[in-house]
């Protein structure tokens, strides 16, 4: 049994100015889309993913590193969870696609945006929301001896997944099985981008955790902060299911467009 802290850094604070250059490329390319739409703060587009008002339809642009692509049943339970929170009438797809291995074993958050730079296809049109889930080898620059990162949410339509560290989290002794734990981080890391907790998606009663800024107070719910932890590890090994979002974080989500 791994004795390590487990957290989900799944909301990380982090807004990356855009350079002048990013400015000139935004509108040259994918037929004059302003790409820097889909580059701003976590949270920010909760309501445009949430409701229809402006988007009927989202796709997930889904890329993993070569060899580290994530379980179907994990990617079909994050198109469930979306359909079930969000309200995109004419459907949600997703399009998945394998990208070289980078050559890197260890990856700060700015690493990655520069590889969704590099790499993301798609972006917002007029009535489609893009969401960009990136899955890679290696670990998170923020690991640690006694902590690991999983996910993190960065931008209002990106997270990335550390699926080296999640294969080598699960499908062990008192550990969980691969697909319930990728499905949590996985979900955990889209419920940022809808705005929970207290993050684009105001709170219709005050459940945010004092400790831990951005997620819920509640234990069981899907935003709890140690949704993945060293003492619950063991715990979801006896799990058959990904936690849920509580009544208050659906309420919170249906008052801002939601389901």
């Amino acid at each position: 049994m791994k004795l390590k802290l487990i957290t989900l850094l799944a909301f990380t604070l982090i807004v990356f100015g855009c350079t002048k250059d990013d400015d000139a490329e935004s509108t040259n390319t994918n037929n004059g889309v302003n790409k820097n739409l889909n580059r701003q703060e976590t949270g920010s587009s909760a309501n445009a993913i949430l409701s229809s008002n402006t988007f009927k339809s989202l796709v997930i642009e889904l890329v993993f590193i070569e060899g580290f692509e994530p379980t179907q049943t994990a990617i079909n339970n994050l198109v469930s969870f979306i359909n079930n929170t969000s309200n995109k009438p004419n459907g949600i797809t997703v399009q998945k696609r394998a990208i070289p291995a980078t050559g890197k074993d260890t990856y700060t958050i700015n690493e990655i945006a520069d590889i969704e730079r590099q790499q993301r296809q798609l972006y917002n049109t007029d009535t489609q929301i893009a969401i960009w889930a990136l899955f890679v080898n290696g670990k998170s620059s923020n690991d640690s001896n006694n902590t690991v990162t999983l996910g993190s949410a960065y931008w209002n339509t990106s997270f990335v997944i550390y699926q080296e560290t999640i294969e080598n989290l699960s499908n062990g002794p008192f550990e969980p099985e691969r697909t319930l734990l990728e499905t949590t981080v996985i979900t955990h890391e889209f419920g940022h981008l809808l705005g929970l907790t207290n993050a684009g998606t105001d709170m219709q009663n005050d459940h945010e955790d004092e400790e831990h800024p951005r997620h819920c107070n509640e234990q069981d719910c899907l935003m709890y902060w140690a949704a993945e932890s060293g003492a619950s590890i063991s715990n979801m090994s006896n799990m058959n299911t990904a936690p849920q979002l509580d009544a208050q974080c659906l309420a919170d989500l249906k008052a801002n467009g939601g389901k």
